[in-house]
């Protein structure tokens, strides 16, 4: 497959995975008290309410063709945790909704996964266009995998670092969250100095998730 259709078949997974993420911070916030997301019309799935034109459209484009790999982000959800009924509780709850919603999104990949593969191996002749559509289930697979996993990095102002404050003694926590400032910064840096540390754990994750038990059933040779 070309470099375009590679292209094809992942924007809309990508996509998908994003709006999904940002999705159930919005609606985690709306359970724990806080309806800025829906009173601002972000608690949708319209795609172009989601859509950041750096994070959204460049990044994507540029770490393709450019990497060999598509990985970007939505616009986050916008939520007052002043709202939750229970701040500590629904700062963690909020913030890790999105995480466990891309966990969820892998996981029901992996099943179709092997349900299409199942299906291929008996229709011979669908078995072109079951490969596409398994291919973009492989996509989902990864591609939320490397959501969830970036996300938890505790390093605001990703996800992970709303658990991570309150691990800390008050006053380290300040500090801490005060880095935010700077957070982006900081997660290039360890990107480009210390990948390691963010890419080790998507491996193994991804190694287990479509380990030798998926590859008897992945259509024509694999991915």
């Amino acid at each position: 497959m070309d470099k375009v259709g590679n292209f094809l078949l992942l924007a809309p997974v990508l996509l998908f995975s994003m709006v999904a993420h940002e999705y159930a911070h919005g609606y985690a916030a709306l359970r724990q008290g806080d309806a800025t997301a829906y009173q601002l019309g972000r608690l949708t799935w319209n795609p172009i309410k989601h859509i950041d034109p750096f994070m959204s459209i460049l990044l994507p484009i540029l770490t393709f063709y450019i990497g060999g790999f598509m990985f970007g982000g939505a616009k986050p959800v916008p939520v007052n945790p002043r709202n939750y009924r229970n701040y500590k509780r629904g700062d963690i709850i909020v913030s890790l909704a999105g995480v466990a919603v891309n966990f969820v999104i892998a996981l029901v990949c992996i099943a179709l996964v092997v349900i299409i593969g199942m299906v291929g191996q008996r229709a011979q002749g669908s078995v072109p266009e079951l490969f596409l559509l398994q291919t973009m289930m492989l996509y989902g697979v990864m591609i939320n995998i490397i959501l969830a996993i970036f996300n938890l990095v505790p390093i605001p102002p990703l996800d992970g670092s709303h658990v991570m404050k309150y691990l800390l003694p008050p006053a380290w926590s300040l500090q801490y969250q005060r880095a935010g400032r700077f957070g982006l910064v900081i997660v290039f840096a360890v990107l480009l100095f210390a990948p390691g540390l963010v890419f080790a754990p998507i491996r193994i994750v991804s190694n287990v998730a479509l380990g030798s038990w998926v590859q008897p059933f992945l259509l024509h040779g694999g991915f």
